[in-house]
Parts: structure tokens; C-alpha cells; sequence
């Protein structure tokens, strides 16, 4: 009868944080195993010492490199390789001689372990029990005082290894993170924190639950102090609120429907703000945290909401001023601009992210409609007289340019739409090709590719937006699928 292997979590440091059935097993088991660097020093064996016995066996597991550099015919990786091949097979011999092995495992076994790399290896050959333990970030989290995450909070647990964009990129699309494997990353960790605005609530925890714990506030730590079993921990915004000193207006497109298409940089921005100003539309696209408060408007008050935005601001408040698609494509960035001109604001500081526009989405449904040159046109006249629209109409006919129609039609706008298609068609052929997107990033979404000799604006409502192919537009019927296209090149 074969041995079983176990992989044992021996919690983060505090020998006390071992748990009972851990504690069990080590005592009980024929062999303990455990990894250790070439100075021999085990931490996991550290832990697990009080439950150790007389008489068991024990294998040192010893990496033949960690850092450093290796002359490995196959590098770091391939020295590796060969050791996990070979602490497996020393394991392996244990088992089939029907001894139990307590392989030990800081913290959890399954969890950034060197357990993992047994397990992968030894589970088809013999039994593999695995046996939980604290984790250093419930340890690290233990050691601030502060609650990581809160209600529906997101927590991302990251190495420090990653690159620097990769840091900063998941740092500013999270709620809460958890930085593991820190020593020479401690740097790059640091300037990705600070990219991101995370820097000022993230606490350093150093060798957690043990007796030389050590637990600072980021901007307190020397990097040359820094060890591996480190973990600096950014907690949620319930419990660690970020906003700034002075107030400011950001505004952000949150894309045309699909939450996939509202950019990481616009999903931080509306984490981080107080207060969420927008037509209602949109800001129940938003998810409030607890504490953030959401000021909806009705449609067509974009200066009145523009300037409560900024009056917000300029009482101290971090204020996100949302729009559908991108902000400065006939949406609020315009608008918050013009407000801010006035004195009164000169000292409210003004940003605007981009987001994916709805012509960009139509057009990537039906292909490449607007691969070459192409103009953006709003046939809404509420802001601006028809006889401007229809003028831009005919330069845009003329000009053999593709053009993406914003706010075709409405409840009550429905000429407009019949008068553009005139327009058009003294100029261009009725087989132009003519793109419908309803809709597009949401559960109704629907496509329709016509020409504008068939087009029917009884077809189009308020959520469509048009786009009108070039003279060189070009409709594909393949076995995999229509597709549009506009050349490049004439």
C-alpha cells in the first residue's frame, strides 16, 4: 500500500497560526518535507517545529538557485525544471514504500507554493490531500488595522514581478489589491502604485504575524530594506478613500453600451470620485459605492448640469461628469468646457478620458466601414439651425466622404431623417451603402446593411446611430459572414 502525500499550509510565520488539523498531520506523518533556499534555513520547518516528533524523517528540499544567475543548459527555467523533477521522484520513493510525507508549504499550499509543483507532479501516481493555511495577505491584513475589502468590493492579488504598465493597469481596475513578491521588485511596485493614485492608502507589511513583523505606511519604506516576504496591501475605497486634496471635474465616456467597452482608466476615475453628475440615462449605468452620491439629470440641461458639476468641484468634491461613448464626440466634455470658461471656475482643475465612440462600435459590427476618410455628423437641430446641417450634408455628399450619423431621429424628430436621405441622393447612387446599428453593446443590439436607394427611416429610432458609405464602400458576401469595408486606398 502506497504513502499518501499531503500538502501541508503552515500559515504565514506565527507557528501559533498553524491550524489543528496541520498541526495533526505534521505530528502523525512517517516523513516532513520542505523547500529551502541554498543556506539551508526553511520557514515553513520554522513554523512547523512545535508539532515535529522524534524518529520522523526529514528531506530538505533544496532549490539550486532562487535569484541568481545559473549556467543550467536551460537557464533558470531549466534548472528548475530538473529540481522539481528530481524533489518529486526523492518524494515518490516515500510514497511507494508506503510512508506518508508532509510536504510543508508556507502559508497555503496552493497558493503561490512550492507545493503546487509536487502536487502537479505526483497526483496521478498517488494519493495528494491537501490541507489549507492563513495566507501571508490574511496576516499582512491582520497587521494594518485596516479592513481589505468591504461589501462588494474586488480584491486582485498581484506578484510584483509583473511589468510596470501590466502594475498600474490592474491597480487602477480594482477596488482593493494585494502586491506579493516584492524584495528587488519593491521599485517598480512603487511607481506603479503611484501611477495608478494608489500610492497614499497602501500599507507595507513585512514578514507578517512573526515576531520581526514589521507594518508602515508605503511612503515610509527604503527600498534597499525590503525583503521577499513582503506584501504591500492597497485596502478598498470604503475603508482607505483616496480622493484628493482640491476638487476637480473629470469627465468620462463609459463607451456605448457593452460595461466590456468602458476603459480601465474610466472604471478607476468613477471608483475614485465623490460624486457622479449625468444624464439619468447614464448614471444608471454606473454602480455607486457606498458613500459616492449620484446627481441625475434629465436630457438637455447639459449646462446647468456642467455648471453643478463644477460648483461641486470647486467645494472640494471629486466629481465624474459621465457620458455615453466618448465624452467630446456631441456629448458633455463640450459642455463642461464651455461652463468653465466662466471666472468663477478659472481654479477647478478640468480633465476629459476618452471613451469608445458609438460610430466606432457600429462600424466594428458590420467590418470596416470607416477605413478610410469619413466625417461625423448630428442631425439633431436642436442646437444647431437645419439649414447648417443640411449645407455640412451636401459638403459631405460632394467630398466623397463615409459619415456617421449621431441622433438620427427621435420621438418627435422623424423629417429630418427623410430630408438627409434627399440630400444624399442628389449626389450620391442609390446602391450607397447604408449601415443601421440599433443599439449596438447591449442586449437588443441589431446590425441592418442597406442602401440608401432602400434605406427606410421608419427603420431608424432613438438608439440607432447611421453610418453612410463612400462612393468605394463595398458590401462582401462570404460563407462566414457579410462584411463592409472602405478601401484605403483609391
Amino acid at each position: 500500500m502506497t504513502g499518501i502525500l499531503y500538502g501541508v499550509g503552515v500559515g504565514p510565520g506565527d507557528p501559533e497560526l498553524v491550524t489543528v488539523k496541520a498541526a495533526r498531520l505534521i505530528a502523525d506523518a512517517d516523513v516532513v518535507a520542505y523547500h529551502s533556499a541554498r543556506h539551508g534555513r526553511s520557514n515553513a520547518r520554522a513554523c512547523a517545529a512545535p508539532y515535529l516528533r522524534e524518529g520522523q524523517t526529514e528531506i530538505r528540499l533544496m532549490y539550486p538557485v532562487t535569484t541568481e544567475t545559473t549556467d543550467h543548459p536551460g537557464g533558470y527555467r531549466g534548472a528548475l525544471e530538473d529540481f522539481y523533477a528530481g524533489a518529486a521522484e526523492e518524494l515518490a520513493a516515500h510514497l511507494a514504500a508506503g510512508r506518508n510525507v508532509a510536504l510543508l508549504a508556507e502559508g497555503d499550499p496552493m497558493f503561490y507554493s512550492s507545493y503546487m509543483h509536487m502536487h502537479k507532479r505526483l497526483r496521478d501516481r498517488f494519493e495528494c490531500i491537501v490541507v489549507p493555511g492563513v495566507t501571508s495577505i490574511s496576516a499582512a491584513a491582520a497587521a494594518t488595522g485596516v479592513p481589505l475589502v468591504e461589501a462588494d468590493e474586488v480584491l486582485t492579488v498581484l506578484p510584483g514581478t509583473l511589468p510596470a504598465s501590466e502594475l498600474r493597469r490592474r491597480l487602477a481596475d480594482t477596488d482593493a489589491a494585494a502586491i506579493m513578491k516584492l524584495g528587488r521588485t519593491f521599485p517598480t511596485v512603487r511607481g506603479a502604485l503611484q501611477g495608478a493614485d494608489r500610492d497614499g492608502a497602501a500599507w507595507y507589511v513585512e514578514r507578517a504575524s512573526r515576531a520581526d513583523e514589521r507594518v508602515l505606511a508605503l511612503g515610509d519604506v527604503s527600498a534597499e530594506d525590503v525583503p521577499y516576504f513582503a506584501t504591500v496591501l492597497v485596502p478598498g475605497r470604503i475603508n482607505a478613500p483616496t480622493a484628493p486634496s482640491g476638487g476637480e471635474v473629470v469627465v468620462v465616456g463609459l463607451g456605448p453600451g457593452d460595461e466590456a467597452w468602458t476603459t480601465p482608466e474610466v472604471r478607476h476615475e468613477l471608483s475614485e470620485a465623490t460624486d457622479i453628475v449625468g444624464y439619468r440615462t447614464y448614471t444608471d449605468r454606473v454602480h455607486p459605492r457606498p458613500g459616492q452620491r449620484v446627481h441625475a439629470s434629465e436630457n438637455r440641461v447639459e449646462a446647468e448640469r456642467s455648471r453643478h458639476a463644477l460648483e461641486l468641484a470647486a467645494s472640494g468634491a471629486r466629481v465624474a461628469v459621465v457620458s455615453s461613448g466618448d465624452p467630446g464626440v456631441f456629448a458633455m466634455a463640450s459642455a463642461v468646457a464651455e461652463v468653465a470658461a466662466d471666472p468663477a471656475f478659472h481654479d477647478v482643475t478640468v480633465r476629459v478620458l476618452p471613451g469608445m465612440t458609438a460610430a466606432n462600435a457600429v462600424a466594428s459590427r458590420a467590418g470596416a466601414p470607416l477605413g478610410h476618410d469619413y466625417a461625423v455628423l448630428s442631425l439633431s437641430d436642436y442646437l444647431k439651425p437645419w439649414a447648417v446641417i443640411e449645407e455640412r450634408l451636401r459638403a459631405i455628399a460632394a467630398a466623397d466622404l463615409a459619415l456617421a450619423v449621431y441622433n438620427p431621429a427621435s420621438r418627435t424628430r422623424r423629417e429630418q431623417l427623410v430630408r438627409m436621405r434627399e440630400v444624399l441622393l442628389e449626389v450620391r447612387a442609390r446602391e450607397t451603402v447604408v449601415i443601421i446599428g440599433r443599439a449596438v453593446g447591449s442586449a437588443d443590439e441589431s446590425v441592418t446593411v442597406t442602401t440608401l436607394g432602400a434605406f427606410d427611416p421608419a427603420q431608424v429610432d432613438m438608439r440607432c446611430l447611421l453610418i453612410v458609405g463612400s462612393s468605394r464602400t463595398e458590401v462582401t458576401e462570404r460563407a462566414a459572414g457579410r462584411i463592409v469595408h472602405t478601401p484605403r486606398r483609391y
